[in-house]
């Protein structure tokens, strides 16, 4: 396997950009959203050359994300290690901040020189209201390029996080391929929900407040092959 987040990334993806990689349901909101893998490579590129050509940051800078599960929570962590950043899940003492709008109180006493608010809304609608002092992630990160060439070799969290992703695709099961779905209440760990997937080209069906009536019939409908125990 490649020593870096970004290759494990795009070989997950190589054989078949367009089929689903990621599928997002909220089932209190009713919620799904479908990202096939060049979609979401486009996502992870643009937020990539946010953070590196509009924040100017670098190798190794720190970035905070306090974010639940969520296909623009895959977005961020991925350009984020694209861009060879130190992914933090603090507020303080980053460079840049990623924070889900009803946590911005958390993050007032973060220095980050870049702070930026997500809605987390269907469709990535831009927020209502943007909190002061944050920029509006979903509106910001569109003007960014759609293409971004990750330097070689691995950033400052990659052989922990693809070590421990290893360990888990293991310890979950997880097999080359394979459909998964996960329970974002239970498994709330990117490495478990996003990282173990992508290590076996696994595609997941990411489930936020799951309703049990209807599991069955969504295993059905999206095909999958290894509901998460």
């Amino acid at each position: 396997m490649a020593d870096n987040i970004a290759r494990v990334f795009a070989d997950a993806i190589a054989s078949d950009p367009t089929r689903p990689l990621l599928t997002w349901y909220d089932d209190a909101s009713g919620d799904r959203t479908e990202l096939s893998g060049v979609t979401l490579a486009n996502w992870v590129a643009k937020t990539a050359n946010l953070l590196v050509d509009g924040a100017g940051l670098a190798p190794g800078d720190p970035a905070g994300v306090l974010l639940p599960p969520h296909w623009q929570t895959a977005a961020v962590l991925l350009g984020c290690w694209s861009a060879k950043l130190n992914v933090l899940d603090a507020p303080d003492e980053v460079d840049v901040l990623f924070v889900a709008a009803d946590r911005v109180d958390e993050a007032q006493s973060s220095a980050a020189g870049e702070r930026y608010a997500l809605g987390l809304s269907p469709l990535a609608l831009p927020l209502r209201q943007v909190p002061s002092g944050f920029g509006d992630y979903v509106v910001e990160v569109r003007a960014h390029g759609d293409h971004f060439t990750p330097r070689t070799g691995p950033g400052p969290d990659d052989a922990a996080l693809l070590t421990r992703a290893q360990a888990r695709a293991t310890e979950l099961g997880i097999t080359r391929g394979a459909r998964l779905l996960v329970d974002a209440a239970r498994y709330p760990d990117p490495v478990d929900w996003l990282l173990a997937p992508l290590t076996q080209a696994a595609s997941v069906v990411l489930c936020a407040n799951l309703d049990p009536a209807r599991l069955t019939g969504r295993v059905t409908t999206e095909q999958v092959t290894h509901p998460l125990p």
